[in-house]
Formats: C-alpha cells, structure tokens, sequence
C-alpha cells in the first residue's frame, strides 16, 4: 500500500494535474477543480425555485416542469473554462464531476424529487463523430449518477444536422433547430418525468425544440436543467 501510494505521489509530481477553472496544478486530493475555484463557483441556486431566470426563458413557448442551471456564465469566467475544457479539449471527467456536483444540488429540491430518467439533447451523428463525446452525455452522466437515476441516450436523436448555434441571433437559432429532433422507440418515454440535459443555456433553442418532441409521447413531463446559464 505503501509503495503503492509513494508511485502515486511519484506519478503525481511527474505529470501534475491541473484545474479545469484556473490552470493550477492540483493536489492530490482534489479533482478537476481546486479547492479555491470549487469554493468560488458561481452557482445559481435556481433548482430551489420553481420561478427564476431559466424558467422565464421557457414561458409561452414550451410547457415546461421546472428548470434550472448550475451556474452563471460569463466571458472569460471560471465556467467558460470549465466549458471550453469539456467541449473542446476533451476533458469529459470535467462534464462528468460538474454534473455530479450539479445532482447532488437537484436531489435536495422537491422540484426534481419524481424525475425517472436523466436524457442529454444528443448531437447529429457527424458532429459527435468529429467531436468523439457528447458534452451533455457527460454532464448527464454525472447527474444520473449523483441522482441514482438511469441515464437514457440514443433514444432522443438529432435526425438533421445544423450548424453551430454559437454566434445566431434568438429567432436564427429557433429556425435553427425546429424539427430537428426524432424519436427511436419512444415507449421508453411513456408516462415518465424526464430530466432534459444540456451544457449552456444562452436563447433556450435546443432545448425547446427537443422538450417538444419528448411531450408528444403519452404522459410525459419534462424538465430541463443546463450547467450553465448566459444572459443574452
């Protein structure tokens, strides 16, 4: 055990970890985020209220259960790090122990007390080919995981790819993504409280337009929950 942990230690100083949020090496006992940057995470604290920020962005266009985001998001912020290290360096374990965090958050509210199932909005094929992950499999992931809730993928599917929805304007983005979303066996969707994930919420696209297929299923109830929210 000994020698175990003193290679560990060895290994550790060689090839030294560092924060998803600031670039600092880590210590040994700290993962992804270092303490300091965890502590000062800019959460939002909307899973305890059914009216917030990220509920208003739904109103009128989708009939949504509740819905929340993590944290705030701001330009050359902490979570814009954090983002950028899971979508485009590859660093899925930051989705993942995000979303873990983010669950053990969604458990202590009565608003997501019945969820059945945690569903990431998917990718085309193409862009996740390219990319290798999906990023909001991954934050879903975590959820499921911190939640004890199963973690449904590939049953919601993006059947037309679309470009990238970074730089549209609000009514570009909708256009977008309208009926973009199908559906492979949707009995698995039957009379189930679904927990819609995704990484930003910036216009509410993507969302919207899958919540609305997953609502054409027989007795389902959506909610929705990002890891991030930008104002726009």
């Amino acid at each position: 055990m000994i020698t175990i942990r003193w290679f560990n230690d060895l290994l550790h100083l060689i090839f030294p970890n560092v924060c998803q949020a600031c670039g600092q090496s880590l210590l040994q006992q700290e993962k992804v985020i270092c303490f300091s940057c965890l502590y000062k995470l800019p959460k939002t604290g909307y899973h305890l209220h059914a009216e917030n920020a990220v509920s208003r962005v739904f109103w009128g266009r989708v009939d949504i259960h509740a819905a929340s985001s993590f944290l705030f998001f701001s330009k050359d912020g902490k979570v814009q790090h954090l983002i950028h290290s899971l979508k485009y360096k590859g660093h899925q374990e930051t989705g993942v122990y995000l979303g873990k965090l983010f669950g053990l958050d969604l458990i202590k509210s009565d608003l997501y007390k019945d969820v059945d199932i945690v569903v990431p909005v998917p990718l085309h094929p193409k862009k996740q080919y390219k990319r290798g992950f999906n990023q909001s499999e991954s934050i879903a992931n975590g959820i499921g995981e911190a939640m004890k809730i199963p973690v449904v993928v590939d049953r919601l599917i993006r059947q037309v790819h679309t470009s990238s929805q970074t730089k549209k304007s609000r009514n570009s983005r909708w256009d977008n993504v309208k009926g973009v979303f199908g559906l492979v066996e949707p009995g698995v969707f039957e009379n189930k409280h679904i927990l819609l994930v995704d990484d930003v919420l910036t216009t509410g696209a993507t969302l919207e337009s899958s919540a609305h297929t997953l609502l054409e299923i027989t007795g389902t109830k959506v909610s929705v929950v990002t890891l991030a929210y930008a104002q726009v």
